[in-house]
Order: structure tokens, then C-alpha cells, then sequence
């Protein structure tokens, strides 16, 4: 087969330049379009779109007619079959009134001959040429095939289309080659069309650069979801818009699918059940998949398709591991040219995912040909995907294969780091695939299932589950049982301490200890994941037992291995706990209150945005910013503290800083809600809290406030012995006194606390309160001497930490105000003090920066306030996620902040943020 004669490759019109190499190239920029039909409305509603046969109504698509309308010299509509580009071009030329201009050449069946193509092409546009129309058609060849095409180009005189369909079926060489030279320069009133189901074999770039080529792809003719309503619409369908939505899913708004699921909704008894259940195996589908794409592919690609179909999605090597061959990305690379149903799912074009619709097909194809292999299959992506470090999908496949005890081996390895990386629900999710009563007899699995079922928050099912892991622990391989007993041991541990169990904590504790002890890889990070899970379960229940000196020994090892295998949640656990500990220690809030910052800022620095809310964290800081009287920043603090997940002990936390900041706002019937939330919380723990005589303190004091004295009283002496000789219970007892005038027995009562004998959760608050009390009562004796005195005691251990609260929690607003001037060392604390019980937030020292924040940090700091995190940052200033987290750095230490809001306030004190 040979290519035009050289020898005629001539231009005999200005216009034309055809067949032969063009002699110029294209003119380079972006120059405008200018449309073809001047005359032509592509919206115009005159002529609906129709079928081929004419006779039934389907939905015109405006949008694309309108792109048809102000498209290029040369338009390209690629897409798979079934997608409707015949049946586009044809309504567009209908609804645009360009029937009589428009030439349609349609490719033969795997056409080799370029001279018999070419005489088509003539044919067609024969029949849009100026006069002689009616003139019998032959097939010349050579020298006649050239001066017929001339002849014909010359007698178009007015705009016409030249539309060439089933251009991938044209396999002479010489033909493509000589039509790409077309293209480049066609004649100026022509638009040439091209219909292909894959991409046409043609080097088109300089058109694409000079503006004049327009593409629709399978993207651009997919049905949306509001035309796939009008469709249904049209086609007299009647679904529901959920069964509507579904269908769109699962045809993808392919037009043979929808068009096939209208036919068989007609007439159909139940219309949303068989849209539920369209797919690809249904009849009509997989007939039409199977001879318009499947059989048009080689054996070697049939085989691969068919042994990938059991996968979500695929690239080569794991297609290479599937069918035993080599060259998979070749090929997958060549259907997604073709259009064959494959598409690439990344910008490297190395991962593929096949249609639903074809997907379905392939699955039922690959059962019905050969069910044994499908086991098989899934169990060699599961090898694939677990060596690649996709545990999800290397256990869905083993679950698919029936391969239980594997898929559980692998859970059993990669829960810790999923839960740690806030993919909780995929874990769930990955259990319920499960047999019901598998994990009756697979110990790793009821291990598993107890660390869903507690972060749940159902502690008998995790108590059921960890006690069947028990039973069944013979039965772990040896090589796996070092890692099973340390779970196992520190879930047990983190159970008795959630419930409050302290008998029970001891014993767990030991476990955990002698599993920390046994031999683990030390280049492992899942091994190391785990041994840091158990210090910081071990330190946590040693808090809760108010074992401070080793609670702070683990939870600082803790800190230091997370740190090293980049475990940020662990990381925000073991600071928020040992902030914790420096309050119960009577540590100052300088020391404390750092640890929760940092904290809060690795949560608002990861990147992946899937680090769950560290609510430790949140409790611990918000409790600090209310004892400090910063109520706005606390109350902020707190509100995020209530949105991750809490365990009873954090949650009872949340609920006494909440009561406190409520109190600090003079909402106490608020507080007492909080308060009564917090004593409830104490039922779900087998012993008391350390919190609960101080909630419970705090209780009698919010009831006292609201006159409630005759139940307080009776209260109090239902308190055993212990309780009453804490401090947080004789200060309560001293507000009953001085509530109903007997300020002695106030005096009487405080004195263990003045003199600090009465033990107390936290001495330096339980010593100022105290203080306040008795200065309450002795101006109440008109002892105004004694009263000073102890407020300047009072205020003077107050001063160093700038602790507020306890003033505004003590009866002393008008000794207060009294205390001024002369008679204080501690004006500039009172002021800020008189400011918190005036209802004003206390006045910051605003201090310059000591380095100014560069341009783009400013810019950062701008999205502050909002609720974006790092990575959504990230996509709004076109950077990276690794550059505002260094931006977040830098802002935090140019505004000496450890937090977003600290940081949001600080920005405001200077000017760089507007007022709140």
C-alpha cells in the first residue's frame, strides 16, 4: 500500500495545502478562534437531539454543543465505545443546522488500505461540494484519487465539516501520515472532526500549541448527575433521586450504560432495585463490553485484564506478579491510549483503575472461565500489597481469599499505627469483614477486636475480648509472642487504668514490665510502636494512681522513643500527661503549661490531617489557662478538648475545667451541670478518680453559692473521715459557714489548710483559696487587719504564676476592691485581678517583636483564625505542606507562642491580626 505519488503532492488553490509535508508550520501564540458558522447558535432550542433512527427524543447536550460551536480547525472527541461521540457530532449537526454542509467519512473495519480511506473521505465531501452533487461514485486511485480531492476542495466555497469516525480502526501507515499533513493547514472554510475510541496515532502538538485543536475526552461526554436525571427523564424512567445518584455511580456517566439501564427499566416492576443492582454482569452490559472491547484484545490482554479484575486498582509490577509475565505497564499503558476502560489514577500514569461497569464485566468473565484461579489471585495481591506496606489492601484481598488466619496476622501487625494515625474506622471496618465468631478462636484477633471495642469506649466487650486473647495465647507462634504479650499486657494495663481499677493496675502493670523486658527488633518501628504504647498505658495508670515519681519515669521514656520513630500522637499523650503531673506535683504553670503547647502545636503541624484531636492536651491546657484567668483562651482550649475521643478519666478533666471556667464567668448553675457530668463520669470507674474529692469540693461550694445550705451540710457529714480532713473539702465546709455567719468555725475549719497539714490535690491553689477564706472571715469579724493579711498572703503566692482564678472564687470582691494603693506590694496582679471580676479579659503587657515576621509568614499567619489546618494552608497558598509547617515554626518562635492560639492572640496584641 503506498502513499499519495509525490509527483502531485501540489497545491492548485491559495487555500489548500493537502497531503503533502506542510511547508509552514503552524503559526505559532494562542491566536484567536474565530468560529467557523458565525450564523449558527449552538444554544438554540429548534431542533432537539434525536436518535439515529429519529424517531426517539434523548437529552442535547448544550454544554458540549457549545464547545463543538467554538472549537477549532480540528477537533478531536476520543472516548471508549458506548460513549456517544457518533451520536454527539450527529445531534450537534442537527441542532446547528449544518446537515447539508457537513461531510461524514466513517473508517472500514481495521481499514489497511490509505487509497480506499482516502477515496472515502472524497465521497463524503463530494457531498457538500458546490454543484454537481448528484454525480455517480467511484474508487480512484493514485494521480485520479488526487485530482478528484482537488477538484472537490476547490468547489467548497462555504463553511463546511468534514467528520471522520472510527478513526482508530485505520491502520495504513501512509494514510495517517498523510492525514496528520492535512491537518496541519486544511482548507480555510473547512473544520475537520475526528471520532476515536482511542487516541489518534497523530503528532497534532504544534495544532494544541497554536490554539486551533479542541479535545473531548471520556471526561467531557460523561453524563453528570443533572443530566442523568434528565435522561431517566426523557427516557419516561421513574427513580428516585437516591436510586438516580446510585446509577450515576456505577455507570460513571457512561452513555451505553445509562442507555442500556433505560431499556431494562422499562416496564420493570421495581425501578430503584434494579438501578441498586445495575452492573456490569447484567446482560445487555456485559454483551455489549464483551464484543465491542474484550474480544477486540490480543490473549495476552484478555489474560491480564482478567487476573487484575479481582483489584481495586493496578500497576505493572503488581499486574507483572499477577500473571506471571513481565511488560504489564506496556500494556495497560496502551488501553488507557486506546480508551479501553482504564485510566490512570496519578499524574505518573503508573497506577490504573478499570470502569465499574467493566470491572463487573471482567469479574464475572474470570468466574466464568476459570473460578479456581480467583483464590489465588487474591492471595497474591495480598503478598504483594503487605511486601509493598499496604496492610489495608494486603488484608482485604487475604479476606477475600478466605485466608483468615493471614489476614488477621497482618491486622494483628498494623492496628497500633493505624489507630496512632487516626484510621480508627478502617480498622472497624477491616474487623466486621471478619466470620462473626472468628476471633472465638484466633487470639490475635480478639486482641485486635479489644483495642477497637475500647476506643469505642465499650469496656466489657474490650474486658470479653482481651480475657478470650488471654485463653488463647498458647496458641500465638513463638516468633510472634513477644509482640502479643506486650499488647496484650499493656491494653490490660490501659483498661484497669481507664476504669480506674487501682487493684488491678498493679497487676497489669507487672505484665507490661516483664513484656517490656523480652526481646524485640530493634530496627523494627512496629515493635518500637508498640513498646512505646505499653510506657505510656504503664505511666497513665500510674498517674491516675497518683504514682507521680514513676508515672514521670515513663511517660518521659515514652516521650523520648516516640520522638525517635516519629509517633506524634504518642508524642501529644506523654506531654499532656506529664503537664499533668507537674500541677499535681504543685509545680508551677511555667512548667506545665509549655509541655501542653507543644502538645497542641505537633497536632497543628501534622501534615497528613489525620491525627485525631490530642483532648489531653486540651483538658490540661484549658484547665491552665482558666487558673491563670485567660477564660477566652480557655474556653477555646476546652471546646477542642471536646472534640476527639476520651476516655472517662480525660473526659471527667474536661468537665472539672469546664465547671472551673464557668464558675470564673459567674455562670454557676453552669458549673454545677459540668460538676454533676463529672461525678456522673465517676460510675464508669471501679475506683475514685484523684479528681473526684475535688470535683466534690467543688460541688458543695457551687451549691452554697445558690443557698442551697441544708443539703450541703447533710452532705458533708455523710463524707467519711478522710474526705472531710482533705483540703478541697474543708475549704467547702468554710464556705458553709461563712454562708449562714459563723466565720469562726470558718477560721476553725481552714486551719489545717492555713498551715498545710490537710492533704490537697494541688497545694499551691488549695493554699491561696484557703488564704482567701480566712480573709473572707475575718473581715466578716471586723478583723480588717488580719483580713489584709491574708490577702496579701493570698496575692503573694498568686504573683509568680499571675494565678487569677481563686479570687474570683472566693467571697473577697469588696475586700478586694478595698486593697489598693498603699496597702498592697502586689498592685499590678490586683488590677488585673479587679479586671477579671469586672467581667474584662486581664490586660497583656505587649511586648515587640524581637525579629519581624517575613511576607509569606505573614500570610500564613492570616489563615490563623480560621479553622484550615497545615495541609488545607498548604493548597490555598500554592505550597507545600513541608513549608507551612516551617512557616508555623517560625511564627511560633518570632511570636514567642507554643500554640495556634496563643499565637492568633499574640498576632492580635501587635497589630498583625484584626481585633477578635
Amino acid at each position: 500500500m503506498n502513499a499519495l505519488p509525490r509527483s502531485r503532492q501540489h497545491t492548485r488553490s491559495p487555500h489548500l495545502r493537502l497531503i503533502r509535508g506542510a511547508s509552514a508550520a503552524v503559526a505559532g501564540g494562542g491566536a484567536e478562534v474565530v468560529p467557523l458558522f458565525p450564523g449558527v447558535d449552538a444554544s438554540s432550542e429548534a431542533a432537539g437531539a434525536w436518535g439515529s433512527g429519529g424517531d426517539e427524543p434523548l437529552v442535547a447536550r448544550r454544554d458540549l454543543f457549545e464547545r463543538l460551536a467554538r472549537a477549532g480547525r480540528v477537533t478531536i472527541v476520543s472516548a471508549p465505545a458506548g460513549s456517544g461521540k457518533t451520536w454527539l457530532v450527529r445531534s450537534w449537526v442537527a441542532d446547528a443546522g449544518l446537515a447539508g454542509r457537513t461531510a461524514w467519512a466513517t473508517v472500514a473495519h481495521e481499514e489497511r488500505d490509505g487509497q480506499r480511506f482516502w477515496a472515502s473521505v472524497v465521497d463524503a465531501l463530494d457531498g457538500v461540494a458546490a454543484g454537481d452533487r448528484g454525480r455517480a461514485r467511484g474508487e480512484p486511485r493514485g494521480e485520479a484519487l488526487i485530482e478528484r480531492l482537488l477538484r472537490t476542495m476547490q468547489r467548497i466555497d462555504e463553511p463546511a465539516v468534514l467528520v471522520i469516525d472510527d478513526l482508530h480502526e485505520l491502520q495504513a501507515a501512509d494514510a495517517l501520515a498523510a492525514l496528520e499533513r492535512f491537518l496541519v493547514d486544511p482548507p480555510a472554510h473547512l473544520r475537520v472532526v475526528l471520532l476515536s475510541r482511542g487516541t489518534p496515532r497523530l503528532r497534532l502538538h504544534r495544532l494544541r500549541l497554536a490554539g486551533t485543536l479542541t479535545e473531548l475526552r471520556c471526561s467531557d461526554l460523561r453524563f453528570s448527575l443533572p443530566a442523568t436525571h434528565e435522561l431517566l427523564k426523557v427516557s419516561g424512567s421513574a427513580l428516585s433521586d437516591a436510586a438516580t445518584a446510585a446509577l450515576h455511580e456505577r455507570t460513571q456517566g457512561w452513555a451505553a450504560g445509562l442507555r442500556l439501564a433505560t431499556i431494562g427499566l422499562a416496564g420493570h416492576p421495581d425501578p430503584d432495585r434494579y438501578a441498586a443492582e445495575f452492573c456490569g454482569a447484567e446482560r445487555t452490559v456485559a454483551g455489549f463490553l464483551h464484543a465491542e472491547v474484550f474480544d477486540r484484545q490480543p490473549p495476552e490482554v484478555r489474560d491480564l485484564l482478567l487476573r487484575t479484575a479481582v483489584l481495586d486498582g493496578v500497576n505493572g509490577p503488581l499486574a507483572d506478579a499477577l500473571t506471571g509475565r513481565t511488560g504489564s505497564l506496556r500494556i495497560l499503558h496502551d488501553l488507557e491510549e486506546a480508551n479501553a476502560f482504564v485510566t490512570a489514577i496519578d499524574v505518573g500514569r503508573s497506577w490504573f483503575r478499570y470502569h465499574r461497569l467493566f470491572a463487573d464485566f471482567l469479574r464475572l468473565e474470570l468466574r466464568r472461565l476459570d473460578p479456581a484461579v480467583v483464590g489465588s489471585l487474591h492471595r497474591a495481591a495480598a503478598h504483594w500489597f503487605e511486601r509493598h506496606g499496604d496492610a489495608v489492601e494486603a488484608i482485604r484481598h487475604a479476606q477475600a481469599a478466605g485466608d483468615w488466619a493471614y489476614a488477621s496476622r497482618v491486622l494483628a501487625d498494623h492496628q497500633l499505627g493505624m489507630t496512632l494515625d487516626g484510621r480508627g474506622d478502617e480498622v472497624r471496618a477491616l474487623l466486621t469483614a471478619f466470620p462473626p465468631h472468628a476471633a472465638d478462636t484466633d487470639a490475635e484477633l480478639a486482641l485486635t477486636g479489644a483495642t477497637a471495642f475500647y476506643a469505642d469506649g465499650l469496656y466489657e466487650e474490650t474486658a470479653a475480648n482481651l480475657a478470650s486473647a488471654g485463653r488463647l495465647a498458647a496458641t500465638v507462634p513463638a516468633d510472634r509472642r513477644a509482640a502479643f504479650d506486650l499488647t496484650l499486657a499493656g491494653m490490660s494495663l490501659r483498661l484497669a487504668s481507664a476504669r480506674g481499677d487501682v487493684a488491678a493496675v498493679p497487676v497489669a502493670a507487672r505484665a507490661v514490665e516483664a513484656a517490656l523486658k523480652a526481646q524485640f527488633p530493634s530496627g523494627l518501628r512496629r515493635a518500637q510502636t508498640h513498646r512505646a504504647a505499653a510506657l505510656v498505658n504503664l505511666g497513665v495508670a500510674e498517674l491516675w494512681s497518683l504514682d507521680l515519681a514513676h508515672a514521670r519515669e515513663h511517660l518521659e521514656q515514652a516521650l523520648d522513643l516516640a520522638r525517635r520513630i516519629a509517633r506524634p500522637s504518642i508524642e501529644i499523650a506523654c506531654l499532656s500527661f506529664l503537664a499533668l503531673i507537674g500541677g499535681l506535683e504543685g509545680r508551677p504553670a511555667s512548667v506545665g503549661r509549655p509541655l501542653v503547647e507543644q502538645a497542641a502545636a505537633v497536632a497543628e503541624t501534622c501534615t497528613d490531617g489525620t491525627l485525631p484531636s490530642p483532648p489531653a492536651a486540651y483538658a490540661v491546657g484549658g484547665s491552665t489557662f482558666v487558673w491563670l484567668g485567660r477564660l477566652i483562651e480557655a474556653e477555646q482550649w476546652l471546646e477542642r478538648a471536646l472534640a476527639g475521643e476520651r476516655s472517662p478519666g480525660v473526659e471527667l478533666l474536661v468537665k472539672h475545667a469546664t465547671a472551673l471556667l464557668r464558675l470564673g464567668q459567674g455562670r454557676v448553675d453552669d458549673a454545677l451541670t459540668a460538676l454533676r457530668e463529672a461525678q456522673r463520669l465517676q460510675t464508669h470507674l471501679v475506683t475514685a478518680h484523684p479528681y473526684a474529692l475535688e470535683v466534690r469540693g467543688r460541688m458543695l461550694r457551687a451549691q452554697v453559692q445558690l443557698g442551697e445550705t441544708a443539703g450541703v451540710r447533710a452532705a458533708l457529714e455523710e463524707l467519711s473521715d478522710d474526705a472531710r480532713e482533705r483540703a478541697e473539702i474543708r475549704i467547702a465546709a468554710a464556705a458553709l459557714e461563712l454562708a449562714e455567719d459563723r466565720a469562726e468555725q470558718a477560721l476553725a475549719v481552714l486551719g489545717p489548710v492555713l498551715d498545710g497539714s490537710a492533704p490537697a490535690l494541688c497545694a499551691p491553689a488549695a493554699a491561696i483559696e484557703g488564704l482567701l477564706f480566712a480573709a473572707a472571715s475575718h473581715w466578716d469579724l471586723g478583723d480588717v487587719r488580719a483580713a489584709e493579711a491574708s490577702l496579701e498572703r493570698a496575692l503573694s503566692l498568686a504573683e509568680p504564676e499571675g494565678m487569677l482564678l481563686p479570687f474570683a472564687l472566693a467571697p473577697v470582691r469588696e475586700l478586694l476592691e478595698r486593697h489598693g494603693g498603699h496597702r498592697t506590694a502586689h498592685a499590678t496582679l490586683l488590677s488585673k485581678i479587679l479586671d477579671l471580676l469586672a467581667g474584662a479579659a486581664p490586660r497583656p503587657e505587649v511586648v515587640p517583636l524581637l525579629e519581624s515576621l517575613s511576607d509569606a509568614e505573614l500570610r500564613v499567619v492570616r489563615y490563623l483564625p480560621g479553622n484550615l489546618r497545615g495541609p488545607e494552608i498548604a493548597a490555598e497558598l500554592c505550597v507545600s505542606p513541608n513549608t507551612i509547617r516551617t512557616h508555623l515554626r517560625h511564627i511560633y518562635a518570632k511570636l514567642d507562642a507554643h500554640s495556634r492560639t496563643q499565637a492568633v492572640a499574640r498576632a492580635r496584641q501587635l497589630g498583625l491580626l484584626a481585633p477578635a
